[in-house]
């Protein structure tokens, strides 16, 4: 049965995704460039050797960028490949990695196959998010990839979601199964927002 709190989430995922496309593809090119920058400073700042990140789509704040960079820097990074039953395997980004279209129509690598515990190795997760807001809880599209995978790890690392500017906000409505992240990422800001778990 629907909750009041699921049909919050659909109203809001619906007008945060329709401002995504509304976006010129010069304003998603400077954001991300912008990104790429705030993400390399947080790789250094964490001294980050692995970490995890995604390739991002279309209308997402690019990552694409910042993801060619830290492999040609020596950074092992895992991307993720969505499976059918709700978890994620993981491939190493290359320098010349081939991108297919995923379930869901999600751009994934095409490299090696890890099982979903590779991603317990890394020391930084970078993740997609429709919103953060101001208390590190963080609303995704709506599958749960990324709430299961933070919840499953033991030990689970700093987790930063790649959003823009207006989607840090003061208050998401949330749902039991819900991670928090450890901070967000904009084009203009790299904002810690709750402690890392450990």
């Amino acid at each position: 049965m629907s909750t009041d709190v699921e049909h919050q989430k659909r109203a809001l995922r619906a007008e945060l995704r329709e401002r995504r496309q509304l976006l010129s593809d010069a304003q998603r090119e400077t954001a991300a460039s912008a990104i790429a920058q705030r993400l390399d400073d947080l790789v250094e700042t964490l001294g980050a050797r692995s970490i995890s990140c995604f390739l991002s789509s279309t209308t997402e704040p690019g990552t694409r960028e910042f993801v060619t960079g830290a492999v040609r820097r020596g950074i092992r990074v895992l991307l993720p490949i969505t499976r059918a039953d709700g978890l994620l395997d993981w491939a190493v980004a290359t320098e010349d990695d081939d991108v297919v279209e995923g379930l869901f129509g999600l751009p994934e690598p095409t490299g090696e196959v890890l099982g979903p515990i590779a991603v317990n190795d890394v020391d930084l997760m970078i993740i997609p998010a429709a919103a953060v807001d101001r208390g590190g809880m963080r609303m995704g599209w709506g599958r749960g990839y990324f709430d299961k995978t933070i919840g499953s790890m033991e030990r689970c690392p700093p987790v930063y979601a790649v959003i823009y500017d207006s989607e840090v906000l003061d208050l998401l409505p949330r749902e039991v199964h819900d991670q928090p992240v450890t901070g967000v990422v904009t084009p203009t800001q790299t904002l810690l927002l709750s402690h890392p778990r450990h």
